[in-house]
């Protein structure tokens, strides 16, 4: 009998890579865009972040296939720009990866609330103590060994998977081409009037859409984080590109869907998850019951993603000397134990301070693709460079895509988020400079002219926010 081989399987891999960008984005979508722009310019909008996400993707790929030496984006980072740069990658990672969690968290609580309305704002006492369960639950499965989380991803993915083909067949039943088209064109504005359509309106209108598609997609990366624990390295390769067309048509189709059922004004009010709530007008309390049911098994999949991925990128950082060596340390389950008792304390932090937020599921998804923009940036900017080097125009483009389009579109829609980023930053430098004293290496003057200036940012930005120059929502 031939002994299965160890690690994870393409399989494992592709449902990684959909269970983590699935999460609670594609069921409130439809709303958020709703509440931004017509029809028409929220195809356009898809266009441009399809095009932008594939020039990542294909950067994945193709860095998977022309580095094999290298692992995910952090060695990425560093081999192409320096040490610093490794670590601005992986911290920015780690952190998007846990924030991540706290919307999981907001928008899970809010999909209990159609069962129990208490929970419904997301961040109610109860609510909060819940979420602070599941959170330590998961964080024990994965403390308890990364393939065996991994084998009941697949299970979760493939459950979450059904629903939402099903509400597709539905939406599709119930579109009205009347008005999908009604106002396709139209300049929209917060008070629900509609304008004859402009230049400027239109492109104001894709800007509004931007944050939440790239939110959509953050996770794309997942099978590339775990090229290390892959059974064959090629299949990393195969996975992102299958997981990227899978979440592009997912997402285009059951976010713009609703448009054709209810009219912008009256998608744009519903309540989160907006999904639930589009079902129950169609099918009524048992089709907004099943939603909620679905909804609670995919971000517990996209949750439990998440958990095993930003410690993927602390242990590599550990490894290259770019965290200190405690937290790479591996338990005899062969997890970094270290790593996920300190991120669960954060998030736990991060859960308790929901409690005073109005604004907890946009603020953290914001800054969530806000930070990860840092990451994909780098990754394309070292696509760049190998195509360079290679004297390849093939080799450059899709890093070139994938570079302008990360950088204009955080520029356009969250640049806010990305300045907050910085706060945390410095924090993650005490590490920085205890893994370079660990090396026996000393500061560069690049990395204390960078770490100054970012903490000049930071500092700026926390007077920013108390000041009120700056809102945390």
């Amino acid at each position: 009998m031939k002994q299965k081989q160890p690690g994870v399987s393409l399989v494992g891999l592709i449902m990684l890579v959909i269970s983590a960008a699935i999460g609670a984005g594609i069921y409130n979508a439809s709303a958020q865009l709703a509440a931004v722009s017509t029809p028409g310019p929220a195809l356009v909008a898809w266009l441009i972040v399809g095009i932008g996400i594939f020039g990542l993707t294909w950067s994945f790929k193709s860095l998977n296939e022309t580095q094999p030496e290298l692992n995910g984006m952090v060695e990425y980072a560093q081999t192409g720009f320096g040490n610093f740069a490794g670590f601005l990658s992986g911290w920015g990672y780690w952190l998007s990866s846990w924030v991540g969690s706290v919307a999981f968290a907001t928008m899970m609580m809010s999909a209990i609330g159609y069962f129990i309305p208490s929970f419904r704002s997301g961040n109610s006492l109860g609510a909060v103590l819940t979420a602070s369960a599941i959170s330590w639950a998961l964080t024990l499965l994965v403390i308890n060994g990364i393939e065996l989380a991994t084998s009941i991803n697949v299970i979760i993915t493939i459950l979450k998977l059904i629903p939402l083909v099903a509400f597709i067949l539905l939406g599709i039943v119930m579109f009205k081409a009347g008005v999908f088209t009604a106002h396709f064109w139209a300049n929209f504005t917060t008070n629900f009037r509609y304008y004859p359509a402009t230049a400027s309106g239109i492109f104001t209108q894709i800007k509004g859409c931007i944050i939440t598609m790239m939110w959509v997609f953050v996770g794309i990366e997942g099978a590339t984080m775990m090229t290390d624990r892959a059974r064959k390295r090629s299949d990393a390769s195969k996975a992102t590109i299958i997981g990227f067309l899978a979440l592009l048509t997912l997402n285009v189709v059951i976010s713009m869907l609703p448009y054709g059922y209810l009219t912008q004004a009256q998608l744009a009010h519903v309540s989160n998850p907006a999904l639930t709530y589009v079902v129950q007008d169609m099918m009524g309390p048992v089709g907004g019951a099943l939603v909620s049911i679905s909804l609670i098994i995919t971000i517990t999949g996209a949750w439990l993603s998440w958990t095993m991925l930003p410690v993927e990128a602390t242990t590599q950082m550990a490894e290259k000397g770019l965290l200190p060596r405690w937290f790479g340390v591996m338990n005899r389950k062969n997890s970094p134990a270290h790593s996920l008792w300190m991120t669960q304390i954060l998030l736990q932090l991060f859960l308790i301070s929901l409690l005073f937020s109005t604004q907890a599921y946009n603020f953290a998804i914001s800054l969530c693709t806000a930070a990860i923009v840092v990451c994909y940036s780098l990754v394309a900017a070292f696509q760049v460079q190998v195509g360079w080097h290679r004297h390849s125009v093939g080799l450059m483009l899709p890093g070139l895509v994938a570079f302008v389009f990360e950088i204009t579109g955080i520029v356009l829609a969250g640049v806010q988020y990305l300045w907050l980023c910085t706060i945390a930053y410095v924090l993650g430098f005490v590490f920085y400079i205890r893994a370079v004293h660990e090396q026996g290496r000393k500061l560069t003057r690049r990395e204390m002219i960078l770490m100054g200036l970012i903490t000049l940012a930071a500092i700026v930005a926390v007077v920013a926010v108390i000041t009120g120059r700056l809102a945390l929502s």
